[in-house]
């Protein structure tokens, strides 16, 4: 299916890997005014272009439902964007990014560099969901600006970073994308596991490898559930998990 968008403009894709756009919604001061019919429509017409959409039931006040949208033409991604704002939802906040594979990770076999670039979400049975930003620090204090340090450090560093993070395979599925100069922070992390607990174990034991505890800066987590739209839209949907 060709979007309507995409008719009157020409995609704009990056070169390698896949645009991310990660969209965090409330509902209207008035829930009976959300189209949900359109959210679910929005959602599998994106899917019917080629573009994947994870939806998640938040949990807590930050939102009430979040969407991860990953495709190659950004105009894609903004038309679903326009889609959900106009069956009714608010975006209340919002993170740009591009699937990458790091510079320390240059040398990694094609498979594992075509999963980071072309990634397949969500993960089967894993339905705990956590999103964060971060950056590298840049602080004045000698040593601990990030980005002055060596990259023969820095590498060896992100090493111990991902001996850390492979200790959760098969319980956490981590997918990290690219932010420097299209949104306020470096990176977006967003993390998939069977359960929460696995997420809190996972960020925790990361937080003390060196490269983090020195020089790593976290933006806020949002948490949630996975699940197909009309199952989310069930549940935060005032009324409607009853019907």
């Amino acid at each position: 299916m060709v979007s309507r968008l995409s008719t009157v403009t020409d995609p704009l894709a990056p070169s390698v890997g896949w645009g991310v756009l990660h969209l965090f919604c409330a509902l209207p001061t008035s829930p009976s005014t959300l189209d949900r019919q359109a959210v679910a429509r929005a959602v599998k017409e994106a899917e019917a272009d080629d573009v994947q959409v994870v939806t998640v039931a938040v949990l807590g006040h930050k939102a009430d439902l979040a969407f991860m949208v990953l495709g190659p033409d950004l105009w894609r991604l903004r038309a679903f964007q326009a889609e959900i704002q106009g069956a009714g939802l608010v975006v209340t906040g919002s993170f740009v990014s591009l699937t990458e594979v790091s510079e320390y990770a240059a040398g990694i076999p094609e498979e594992m560099r075509e999963k980071r670039l072309y990634p397949r979400l969500p993960p089967e049975g894993m339905r705990a969901f956590c999103f964060y930003p971060m950056s590298k620090r840049r602080g004045d204090v000698e040593g601990s600006n990030w980005f002055t340090m060596p990259y023969e450090e820095r590498k060896a560093m992100m090493y111990g970073h991902g001996a850390a993070g492979r200790a959760f395979a098969g319980r956490v599925i981590q997918v990290i994308t690219g932010s420097t100069g299209i949104d306020d922070w470096e990176w977006g992390v967003t993390l998939f596991a069977v359960h929460p607990d696995d997420l809190k174990e996972c960020v925790y034991t990361m937080r003390f490898d060196e490269g983090s505890a020195r020089f790593a800066e976290f933006g806020p987590f949002v948490s949630g559930m996975v699940a197909p739209v009309d199952e989310v839209l069930d549940r935060v949907v005032p009324g409607e998990h009853d019907r």
